[in-house]
């Protein structure tokens, strides 16, 4: 068998589970590197080169038993759909396909609601258009805000939907992060604008650059622990056509 990068394929658990795997290929990985890919739920078996591959399948399949037990523990997915509940910077939302207008509005609760008249089958889609721009805005602003405080300046701020990362910063001063932080608690997504901003100083996660986060955001180790804990429902919201309530 002819394995490459990318391929997936499926592995039998001894009770008869099916755990689906991915080989990936990272030539900055120094071993074999087993993780998973919430958003996708499925297994990740990371390997240095292809050389390598046969063998982070048999390694994989030595840790059958560990991932799918990981992969039941999964919330299980939520979808954009109307009558739905999710969280909008950390507070329950409702999605309601009701609205006066055609435009999207955000009305106060508890719980709050985003009302998106229009056609049900594009309303998933519209409500991440949605929560999309919200997160560029506020991370905009976070952006902004401690950029001024480490008196340091930022090139580019970028929305996208990372599987791994909820922040990345590159040498050239461009700065991007998952659109998933909006359902976070806003200090949740604060930190992680702090955490890239204090990249631009020190691109690594020595002692300096954790005190540029400190002085930015006290209470950082808090609101990281959130994030690990929480992470997986984030990555659990999908977009899917909705149906009638």
């Amino acid at each position: 068998m002819i394995i490459d990068k990318g391929h997936k394929m499926a592995l039998s658990t001894k009770s008869g589970e099916i755990v689906q795997l991915r080989l990936e290929i990272n030539p900055k990985a120094r071993r074999l590197i087993l993780r998973l890919d919430e958003r996708q739920r499925e297994a990740v078996a990371v390997a240095p080169n292809k050389r390598a591959l046969a063998e982070a399948v048999e390694f994989a399949k030595s840790r059958i038993d560990w991932m799918q037990t990981q992969l039941e523990a999964l919330p299980k997915p939520l979808h954009l759909a109307a009558g739905e509940q999710f969280q909008l910077r950390g507070a329950p939302c409702f999605l309601s396909a009701e609205g006066t207008t055609r435009r999207a509005q955000l009305a106060p609760g508890p719980p709050q609601t985003l009302h998106l008249p229009g056609d049900l089958s594009t309303l998933g889609q519209r409500a991440l258009r949605y929560l999309r721009k919200a997160a560029r805005e506020d991370l905009t602003l976070a952006v902004e805000t401690y950029c001024r405080q480490l008196n340091v300046a930022v090139r580019r701020v970028s929305i996208k939907d990372t599987r791994s990362r909820w922040g990345s910063c590159t040498s050239t001063g461009n700065l991007a992060f998952s659109w998933r932080l909006i359902m976070a608690p806003r200090e949740v997504l604060d930190y992680v604008a702090a955490h890239e901003c204090a990249h631009l100083l020190e691109m690594n996660h020595s002692s300096a650059f954790w005190a540029h986060v400190a002085t930015c955001r006290p209470n950082w180790k808090q609101e990281r622990r959130w994030l690990r804990q929480n992470g997986p429902s984030l990555h659990a919201v999908q977009v899917a056509p909705a149906k009638p309530i």
